[in-house]
């Protein structure tokens, strides 16, 4: 009779302890041990069949080092997240909000490679109806993906050795269990056990392993912590209710750029790739407006331009609002003091509100100058030109520093009809670009006479 062992598993690091306790001995994390019992004998098997792949050890120079063949998704803006495509043996994590379209985004993926390539999609969170319903109602090809309704980790994967997909997905990961586990689905253990499994199966198999994830009410992946150590390629689906864009980001990737980032728009007939995505954050008003600026910024491997808004307007509270939608709420505070300091502008009684255009997360520091000039022209009550643009990093000192890139920024505004630009000196390019006016500024003085403030 097999014996049950008990240990306790810390949920945010993945680390066990023999006993329960308060703090995790290696994160430091409060009350995050959960109770894990597994069968001695089900967990020394797995650990046996996979000790059982292990090779001897080699010399790194005599290992080869050839590109992994990648087998292209269909779509452009997938492929790019993924670094060009998906890899043999990956297991790739695609997480979102309800809603997203991790599902759309997977059953459009999945019927267009299953023309030409083995696949199976697994559900444990919608009928087999309901999967065909989707599918016809954006209009897909149907007559080659197998599916099939089942949340036995087990039973999946003795289909999955008796198939032989090139490709599988599992939608979702929180809904899968294992016989020998005692937690319920969705559980740390169950979890963790469950993509153990499944991974250890696709690299085994060379197979190309999909799995969806839930997230928490905070945004973050549910389940574990160690789920993301263990998955090759980790992308976030983000995108507003109310919007019909979405946009898809690699937070992890063993076989390409992380942070790349690929737009996409929801339509009838599912998620559809946007070639120009700059063409959503610029669609501003006729008439130019306080507080409105473009902004170049880097994402991935390719510009930006995204239309940055600031409101500045006098608090009737005794402590002012600073508000960022799409911007980081600390440096807004630490750009509004250098302003303060090295630009003579004082607005620490007033309310400031700023946006990112078209609902996108701008993380780059580039977007800083333009942060502060949108809040100068909104405080003047002041509109600046509508083929203007500007970049650039600000120092605590007021310096404005370079950022990577900036040619090929300039080229990709000058496509775009701008013709005016304010960027650090360091940016200025070599060659004059023709049709637009560059000034190089050094510091924010230089940068705030340049707009006339």
């Amino acid at each position: 009779m097999a014996k049950s062992k008990t240990v306790y598993v810390c949920s945010d690091c993945g680390s066990e302890s023999a006993k329960w306790q308060g703090q995790c001995g290696d994160c430091k994390a409060w009350n995050t041990m959960t109770r894990l019992s597994i069968e001695d004998t089900a967990r020394s098997a797995r650990k046996q069949g996979f000790a059982g792949q292990l090779a001897a050890a080699s010399i790194l120079g005599e290992v080869s080092a050839q590109d992994v063949p990648r087998l292209a998704t269909g779509s452009g803006e997938f492929d790019r997240v993924l670094g060009g495509g998906l890899v043999p043996g990956s297991a790739v994590l695609i997480s979102g909000s309800p809603g997203a379209g991790k599902s759309t985004l997977l059953i459009q993926t999945l019927c267009k490679l299953a023309e030409q390539h083995s696949a199976l999609y697994i559900t444990g969170e919608e009928s087999l109806a309901q999967i065909a319903m989707r599918a016809r109602r954006l209009q897909l090809p149907v007559g080659k993906l197998n599916v099939m309704a089942q949340t036995n980790v087990e039973a999946i994967c003795a289909t999955w050795d008796e198939m032989k997909p090139k490709l599988i997905v599992i939608d979702s990961i929180q809904v899968m269990y294992l016989d020998g586990v005692e937690s319920a689905p969705g559980g740390v253990a169950q979890v963790r056990e469950s993509a153990s499994m499944l991974i250890q199966h696709a690299k085994r198999t060379d197979t190309i392993l999909l799995l969806v994830g839930h997230v928490t009410k905070e945004g973050n992946l549910a389940g574990p912590r160690v789920l993301e150590h263990m998955i090759d390629c980790f992308v976030m689906l983000e995108g507003e209710n109310d919007s019909r864009y979405r946009t898809l980001r690699a937070s992890k990737n063993r076989f390409g750029a992380v942070n790349e980032l690929g737009i996409f728009a929801m339509t009838e007939k599912g998620l559809a790739e946007v070639s120009n995505p700059s063409a959503i954050f610029l669609s501003r008003g006729e008439e130019a407006a306080p507080g409105s600026i473009v902004m170049v910024v880097w994402e991935g491997t390719r510009p930006l331009l995204v239309e940055a808004q600031a409101l500045v307007d006098a608090s009737a509270l005794g402590n002012p609002r600073r508000v960022a939608v799409g911007f980081e709420q600390n440096r807004l505070a630490m750009l509004l003091a250098v302003l303060h300091r090295h630009g003579g502008l004082q607005v620490g009684d007033q309310d400031v509100f700023v946006n990112a255009v078209g609902g996108i997360r701008v993380t780059e520091t580039s977007s800083d100058l333009a942060l502060l000039l949108a809040v100068v022209s909104s405080f003047r009550d002041k509109a600046l030109p509508m083929d203007l643009i500007c970049f650039g990093e600000v120092g605590l000192s007021g310096e404005i520093r370079p950022v990577p890139n900036g040619q090929d920024r300039l080229r990709e505004a000058a496509k775009h009809g701008f013709r005016h630009a304010i960027v650090p000196k360091a940016n200025l390019p070599k060659q004059p670009i023709k049709g637009m006016q560059i000034t190089g500024v050094s510091k924010l003085q230089e940068a705030l006479e340049a707009i006339g403030a």
